[in-house]
């Protein structure tokens, strides 16, 4: 199974890695048309920054970030996602294009996110793995064992959506890189994803420039790689996921990913096994 790209398109003034580069929708309309050109699969359309420490916005800053932008690339025949965890965000994207909602929350931000997607056909639902909101959740990274804990969490939030209606088919799983996780936490996840992948469900990766690869083997000590700089061990997380049966990545810069997923792709046809 081939795995798929998903490009960041964020319309945001704060968010972690390209906040305030997309703020107009002319400006943002290029940007996704651009990661559609340079081979992203889908577009993932986000106006409320997930990162450490970020305060929520309100729903109609939200709403007025992302739903023209969501429209004008739907238009052009592309395929679009919203990362939202708000309800009503969800449904007024997809009436306006989405053909997926990214829910890094996995539904336990918005009560009604379940049903809402449920009543959505054909929308895939990517649920990832969440304990508490940004402005707090690096309080929350503790665990005596993280991959079964994961594990363990996905799992009831996949039984809480399919109990309110959606088929095990539209979900996506993420196992929530960087959220309530420390640095040694998103190392053992991305090093059990075969585990993730034990629920049964197609699985998405989103490690693209988190803090956990700011620091490498061989930098100099205290040495912390801005986020633009992380797009190598990013690309290096994408051929890892890929060979271990991810059905997406979730990056910023889409070229080299998706380059680097069509060098393995050929090397497992020629029944290589790097």
């Amino acid at each position: 199974m081939r795995c798929r790209v998903m490009g960041v398109l964020n319309v945001t003034p704060d968010s972690f890695s390209d906040g305030g580069r997309h703020l107009d929708h002319a400006s943002a309309r290029t940007a996704g048309l651009a990661l559609h050109a340079a081979g992203a699969d889908i577009v993932d359309v986000g106006g409320e920054s997930t990162r450490p420490g970020a305060a929520r916005v309100p729903e109609a800053v939200e709403a007025a970030r992302v739903l023209p932008v969501i429209h004008a690339l739907a238009a052009a025949g592309m395929a679009v996602s919203v990362d939202t965890t708000r309800a009503a965000i969800a449904a007024a994207a997809i009436d306006a294009g989405a053909v997926m909602v990214n829910d890094v929350s996995g539904g336990r931000q918005d009560p009604a996110m379940h049903r809402t997607v449920a009543a959505a056909d054909g929308v895939d639902y990517v649920l990832g793995h969440w304990r508490a909101p940004s402005a707090v959740m690096d309080q929350h990274a503790r665990y005596d064992d993280v991959v079964d804990e994961v594990a363990t969490e996905l799992r009831l939030q996949v039984d809480r959506a399919c109990a309110a209606g959606i088929d095990k088919e539209r979900i996506v799983v993420d196992p929530g890189l960087g959220f309530a996780k420390e640095l040694d936490h998103n190392w053992a996840l991305l090093a059990a994803l075969p585990t993730i992948g034990e629920l049964g469900l197609r699985t998405m990766v989103g490690a693209s420039r988190k803090r956990f690869l700011a620091s490498l083997p061989g930098d100099a000590a205290g040495a912390v790689r801005p986020p633009g700089e992380r797009d190598a061990a990013t690309v290096a997380t994408t051929v890892w996921a890929a060979l271990h049966g991810a059905w997406a990545v979730r990056v910023h810069a889409v070229r080299p990913s998706v380059d680097a997923l069509a060098v393995v792709g050929r090397l497992l046809d020629a029944g290589e096994r790097p």
